[in-house]
């Protein structure tokens, strides 16, 4: 299986490494994980290099996910990634969104590394 280049783009630290490890534990090998705390960050980082797979949460302070996931399309070195939205919110409005702007999946918190491969694997085109 070929390495991994993830974003994991959320406010909350902790739980940027809580995701790293399920990514992990669901199997995927990591050649590299950046990290960014809202969307203006994973834009920055975006221009550093490109990644494999990009897991945002909706809910963040400057740029949220949803603002991240359609400004996304400007940015060519994100062209055809793969991005699953981590979130909270009950509403099928919110993921609806993501969706129709660009997200492939969507995975609720608090998820267990099973639904982390049920909903990553697929979009980064491997088996579980």
């Amino acid at each position: 299986m070929e390495k991994i280049r993830a974003l994991i783009v959320d406010d909350s630290s902790v739980m940027r490494k809580i995701v790293e490890r399920s990514l992990r534990q669901a199997g995927l090998e990591l050649e590299k994980v950046v990290e960014a705390g809202n969307g203006a960050e994973a834009l920055a980082a975006l221009s550093q290099g490109p990644v494999d797979l990009i897991l945002c949460d909706i809910n963040m302070p400057v740029m949220d996910g949803l603002e991240f996931v359609r400004a996304l399309s400007t940015v060519e070195n994100a062209k055809g990634v793969p991005v699953v939205m981590i979130t909270t919110e009950g509403s099928e409005t919110h993921v609806v969104q993501a969706l129709s702007a660009g997200a492939r999946g969507y995975i609720r918190k608090p998820f267990t590394p099973e639904q982390v491969k049920e909903h990553v694997l697929p979009v980064v085109g491997k088996k579980s």
